[in-house]
């Protein structure tokens, strides 16, 4: 089984990597915090927070994408979007 040959990953693309998870490490949060929330004020934070962190994911994968098109699938994270 041969491997391809991966161009070394500049700075910035490792640098938006990085952001991409912690973006996602905080949607996953963000998701734990809403299933346990009970006060209405609770709640809506939660939502707001769901998608200020799904914005954020959308962008840096955007980027990504545009910048390097394999460097967005390397990303994963244990957030999932509904």
């Amino acid at each position: 089984m041969k491997h391809k040959n991966k161009r070394p990953t500049d700075p910035e693309t490792l640098a938006l990597q990085a952001e991409l998870k912690a973006a996602q490490s905080d949607l996953a949060l963000a998701y734990r915090q809403f299933d346990q929330a009970t006060a209405p004020e609770l709640v809506e934070s939660c939502v707001y927070r769901i998608s200020a962190a799904k914005a954020r994911c959308d962008y840096y994968l955007r980027v990504l994408k545009v910048r390097e098109p394999g460097a967005a699938a390397s990303c994963k994270g244990d957030a999932v979007w509904i």
